[in-house]
């Protein structure tokens, strides 16, 4: 009796040593240094949702992804329509909204990001000369770039994120910004007041600061009018740094800005092997998430996409 005690105990010990040791491996792990998203999937935007968790659009059929950052796996949040198209999009804590770009649809789609149902379907302009690229939140509004029209959206929240209006407000572009042929306004972000917002144009390369309410833009001045970031896609602003996506060139600016955000310089280019054409960018810890996009590569049911992760810089 004694013996077998002493076995039950031994073993019970066993058992809780491999258990505690599992738990500080699975703690201790890094995160997924690459994500794969679902076959066909097509990204293009990215947004951060509560914890450790992000959002991927699909222009293929507007669906959006949910990915758990600590084990890489996914689920689907919105589910594809036929016509529907997701480019930027971002995530509203306070209402646990989705606002998506809609690109050539002219349209944004906001969604309960926990149900997936559609809460509205704005037509912000109307087809064919029109491209819905990007989206940011204030405290009192959610605004969108338009690549092909030199405008941006607004579209008013309340206190609690909720929707104000099923209708926005076209805000003409003006003051420094340059409207040229190509695309235009793209990424956009926000100073953390929500009183500037900045945007990029992918064909020049300018960096614009915004004023929300006029539309009027000061560019950014970079040191030297042939400093520029062009091919800019998604950006991010993470307190005076600004990182630039530029998607063809398969690296990211990091800029640094003045305090009040007029000026900057490029002070670091990030690349990997493992950029395929990035598109959007989006930061959980010391790490940044970067969509590959992969436009060199023919689209297909079975075409691999996927997140990669790399270091803050």
């Amino acid at each position: 009796m004694h013996i077998s005690l002493a076995m039950r105990r031994n073993s019970l010990l066993i058992l809780l040593l491999v258990t505690l040791a599992s738990i500080l491996i699975t703690a201790a792990a890094p995160f997924p240094e690459s994500i794969q998203l679902p076959p066909g999937w097509r990204p293009e935007g990215i947004a951060t949702g509560e914890g450790p968790t992000f959002f991927v659009g699909s222009l293929a059929n507007g669906a959006v992804y949910r990915i758990d950052l600590i084990t890489g796996e996914g689920t689907i949040a919105v589910a594809g329509q036929a016509g529907r198209v997701a480019v930027g999009l971002k995530y509203d804590a306070r209402s646990d909204l989705l606002f998506v770009a809609g690109g050539p649809t002219g349209k944004a789609f906001i969604y309960n990001a926990n149900t997936g149902a559609t809460v509205a379907e704005i037509q912000l302009t109307a087809p064919p000369t029109t491209f819905i690229n990007d989206v940011v939140i204030t405290r009192s509004a959610a605004y969108f770039t338009d690549s092909m029209r030199p405008v941006l959206y607004k579209i008013p929240l309340g206190t609690e994120g909720e929707l104000l209006s099923t209708t926005s407000q076209e805000i003409p572009l003006g003051g420094d910004f340059v409207f040229v042929a190509g695309f235009n306004a793209n990424g956009i972000d926000a100073v953390p007041n929500g009183s500037r917002l900045i945007i990029v144009n992918s064909t020049t390369g300018h960096l614009y600061t915004v004023d929300p309410t006029s539309g009027d833009a000061t560019r950014i001045d970079l040191g030297d009018d042939s400093v520029t970031v062009m091919r800019g896609d998604g950006i991010l602003l993470q307190g005076k740094t600004l990182y630039v996506v530029q998607n063809a060139f398969s690296q990211i600016a990091v800029v640094e800005l003045s305090k009040d955000f007029t000026s900057g310089e490029i002070v670091d280019m990030i690349t990997s092997p493992s950029f395929d054409v990035p598109t959007t960018i989006a930061a959980f810890g010391d790490a940044l998430y970067v969509v590959n996009a992969r436009f060199t590569t023919p689209p297909t049911p079975t075409t691999d996409y996927n997140v990669v992760r790399v270091p803050e810089q």
